[in-house]
Order: C-alpha cells, then sequence, then structure tokens
C-alpha cells in the first residue's frame, strides 16, 4: 500500500509538472516540439536514479511556493524558467554543476528574444543557487529562488529526517568517514550566517526549525 501510494503521488506529480511547463512554454516558443524536446529531457534528467532528493518533487514543490508568492515576484516567468532548470544537471562528483545547469538554460532558452525574457537573469538567477547568495539585486525575486530552495530546511523533523536520508543516498559513493566531515561544513556555514532566509515571510516560517534541524543533523554525524 505505502508502495502504491509512493508511486501515486509520483504520477500525480509528473502530471501536474507536465502541465505547467507546457503552460509556460507556450508563451515563448514558436515550434511546440522544442517545448517538448525540452520537457523530455528535464523529465529524464530529473527523474535520474541517483536523484533522491534533486528530482521532480523538489521542483514541484519550488513552483508551489513560486505560485503562493506570485503577486510578490516581479519576474515571475523568468523565476519559474530560473526553478526548471537550477538542477537539470545534477552529479555529486562535481562541484560546477549550477555553471553547468545555467550554460544547458542558456542553450535551451537562446532563440527567445530579450523583449520577452531575459535570459541572462535567468543564467543569474541559477548561478546563485551555488552558493546561495544574492546575484540579482534589483529585486526580490533572486531572495524567493533562494528561500524556496531551502524551504526543506525548515520542515518538520519527520520531514527533515527524510531529506537527510535523501541527500545520503545521493552521495553514497562516499564513505561516511568523507561524507559526515563535508555535510558537517556544509551545515555549519548555514549556521554561520546572520540569516538563512533572505525575506521577511520565510524568516518568519523557517529560520528558528531551520537552525534547530540543522544543529540536530550535526549532532547526528
Amino acid at each position: 500500500m505505502q508502495q502504491w501510494f509512493i508511486n501515486n503521488s509520483s504520477f500525480l506529480v509528473e502530471v501536474n509538472l507536465h502541465k505547467s511547463w507546457f503552460q509556460l512554454a507556450e508563451k515563448y516558443f514558436s515550434d511546440a516540439s522544442e517545448a517538448l524536446v525540452l520537457w523530455e529531457n528535464i523529465k529524464k534528467n530529473y527523474s535520474s536514479k541517483n536523484r533522491y532528493y534533486h528530482n521532480l518533487m523538489h521542483i514541484h514543490s519550488m513552483l508551489q511556493k513560486a505560485s503562493e508568492n506570485k503577486y510578490q515576484i516581479k519576474n515571475y516567468d523568468e523565476l519559474l524558467f530560473a526553478i526548471w532548470f537550477h538542477d537539470i544537471i545534477y552529479s555529486v562528483t562535481s562541484n560546477n554543476n549550477e555553471e553547468k545547469s545555467a550554460d544547458y538554460t542558456k542553450i535551451a532558452l537562446k532563440d527567445i528574444p530579450r523583449e520577452k525574457l531575459d535570459i541572462g537573469r535567468i543564467y543569474k538567477l541559477i548561478l546563485s543557487t551555488k552558493k546561495h547568495q544574492i546575484i540579482v539585486q534589483d529585486n526580490f525575486d533572486n531572495a524567493f529562488l533562494l528561500d524556496f530552495d531551502l524551504a526543506i530546511l525548515g520542515a518538520d523533523w519527520d520531514v527533515y529526517e527524510i531529506y537527510i536520508q535523501n541527500i545520503r543516498k545521493e552521495y553514497k559513493i562516499y564513505p561516511s568517514f568523507l561524507y559526515n566531515p563535508a555535510r558537517k561544513k556544509v551545515l555549519l556555514n548555514f549556521l554561520d550566517r546572520e540569516k538563512l532566509y533572505f525575506t521577511t515571510k520565510y524568516q518568519h516560517l523557517f529560520e528558528e526549525k531551520a537552525r534547530k534541524n540543522i544543529s540536530k543533523e550535526i549532532q547526528m554525524l
């Protein structure tokens, strides 16, 4: 029963994402086949067998949060494209996934006129997820993107625990004596920040719980 529920949920998420992608893409691609090819690549990459967290469910969660904050986001479609493509390239053995994802995006959207879509802005938004620092500073869009991406840190512990298990699975090629110190360093860097979240909304919603979750995970490493 549990496996059926998981499979059914994954199917429903994919159906929802399929609809969301084509609603966005039809505004910018005159050739429907281009949007279809990109959808197939999105589905293939985010459904890779080694993706336990950075998968379609993660994209779905971020898109939901974007929708919830739509009227506070200035360049909404550009933010949506950044969400769709920010983890399109993802390998645990690489240290430039964000650059590769941004480059992929630039090529994927290259035929869309500048007056319709600022691809350079999307490129920078994706790069900002590397160090989780704001690059695009002329509005709060970049802040929202980064907060959506790290919302999982402020989840209830039972959800957060599944998250850290899935991250560990993604890095399963590394033994614990290598993984644990590296993971701890990442977590401590987050704790050292004055604020984990950039928007007032998500500071209020997640900041305190995220710090508690991170501290608890550090103790487990």
